[in-house]
Parts: structure tokens; C-alpha cells; sequence
């Protein structure tokens, strides 16, 4: 491992960071559709918004604790990509939740006066008009929320991260590398490690979690100019 060689470490962080997509972005935007459109403004509903606002707050080593007792230990998926990916997507719901349900109510009541004016369900305003309207301000919740599971080390130290495989992952039960561990461990705990590669580990995934930042921007920018308002 002294001569370098990441690509596991940069393929183990994309399949984590899809495995937080899938996990966080169907419930997060689910759970934010309900909230905005849904549910009425109770004392029920105004602590949920608290409890959403707080657990965004909660430092990734207690997602990493409760990810290892949960997914790891109690439903026995051993430290896999799997326990990794809910953990991380356990992580980014509240931020997910967040940013979608302003973006959902940022949309002008009134394009919901008019589609149901036309005969439209209450659904089908949902699906066609306020969540495509909304849909720049939901991926840029989803890349913030994607950028932070990226880079965090503390949750796949729990429940997914080893510092050196010899193979590349088969399945979601597979443990694998991961670049915020790797560069961890190779900066503390590895004695005689070249400043090079530990630099240049840094660099790669600044690069990964930069290049995030532009791919949301970009898409945020295209469905911008699409929209009427």
C-alpha cells in the first residue's frame, strides 16, 4: 500500500454514495412531499420539522454508532456496503427532507389552483406540476446531502470501511475501501507513508466531492432556465 493505487478506495466511495441515494433520496423526497403538501400544521407536524431540523444537527460518529447496532449487529448484515450505504442515507434524510420540502413549497399556489381548476387529482398536481417545478431545489438538497455522506468518516468506520482489500466488492454485502477511511488511516496510522500519496489521496477526493458540486449545478441550472416563473 506504500507504492499507492486508490482505485478501490474510489470505487468503493461511488458504491457507497449510490447506495445513499437509493436509500435516502425515495424517503427523503416522500417524507418532504408529505410534509408540504400532505400534512396539516399541528403541533404534531411543527415537532417533526424540529426533529428533522435537529437530527441534521446530530455529529455522523452517533449515525456511525447506531448504524453499527442496528444494521451491522441487530439485522446482521455484518460491515458490508449495504449497513454502509442505510447508514450514510440515515445521515442525509434530515438534510434531504430539509431542502425538498422548501423546495416544494416555494412553488406558486396558485399552479396548484389551476391544475385542479382543469380536473386534476391532488396527485396527479403533485406528480406533474409541483414536483417537476421544484425538482432544481430537491437535487440541490440531494447533492448536499450526497457530498457530506462522501466525505464522512466516521459512520463507514462503523459498519462498511476496511483499509485494504484484495479484491474489488462482488455484492452489497461485500465490505470495501473507502476514501475518507483510506486517507485516515494512511495519514495516522501508517508509519514511513509517503506525504505524496496522502496529498494526492486528499486531492482525489476533494476532486470527487468538488465535481458533485458542479454536476448539481449544472442540472440545477438547466431545469432553471425550463422553468416559466
Amino acid at each position: 500500500m506504500r507504492e499507492g493505487g486508490i482505485l478501490p478506495a474510489v470505487i468503493g466511495t461511488l458504491a457507497l454514495t449510490f447506495g445513499t441515494a437509493i436509500a435516502a433520496i425515495p424517503l427523503g423526497v416522500g417524507a418532504a412531499t408529505y410534509l408540504a403538501e400532505y400534512a396539516r400544521d399541528n403541533w404534531l407536524t411543527r415537532a417533526i420539522r424540529l426533529a428533522i431540523i435537529n437530527l441534521a444537527g446530530i455529529p455522523s460518529v452517533v449515525y456511525g454508532l447506531f448504524g453499527l447496532g442496528m444494521f451491522v449487529l441487530f439485522l446482521e448484515f455484518g460491515t458490508s456496503i449495504i449497513a454502509g450505504s442505510l447508514t450514510l442515507g440515515l445521515m442525509t434524510l434530515p438534510v434531504v427532507i430539509s431542502t425538498a420540502e422548501e423546495a416544494i413549497l416555494a412553488v406558486p399556489q396558485s399552479f396548484r389552483v389551476v391544475s385542479i381548476s382543469l380536473g386534476g387529482t391532488k396527485w396527479q398536481t403533485i406528480r406533474e406540476v409541483v414536483l417537476p417545478q421544484a425538482l432544481p431545489g430537491i437535487i440541490t438538497g440531494v447533492i448536499l446531502g450526497l457530498e457530506r455522506a462522501a466525505g464522512e468518516t466516521a459512520p463507514i468506520l462503523f459498519t462498511v470501511a476496511a483499509f485494504y482489500l484484495p479484491r474489488l466488492p462482488r455484492s452489497m454485502f461485500d465490505q470495501t475501501m473507502a476514501l475518507p477511511y483510506h486517507l485516515y488511516v494512511i495519514s495516522t496510522q501508517v508509519p514511513g507513508m509517503p506525504a505524496r500519496i496522502q496529498y494526492g489521496t486528499a486531492l482525489v477526493l476533494l476532486v470527487l466531492v468538488l465535481s458533485m458540486n458542479v454536476v448539481a449545478t449544472i442540472i440545477r441550472s438547466y431545469f432553471r432556465r425550463k422553468r416559466q416563473w
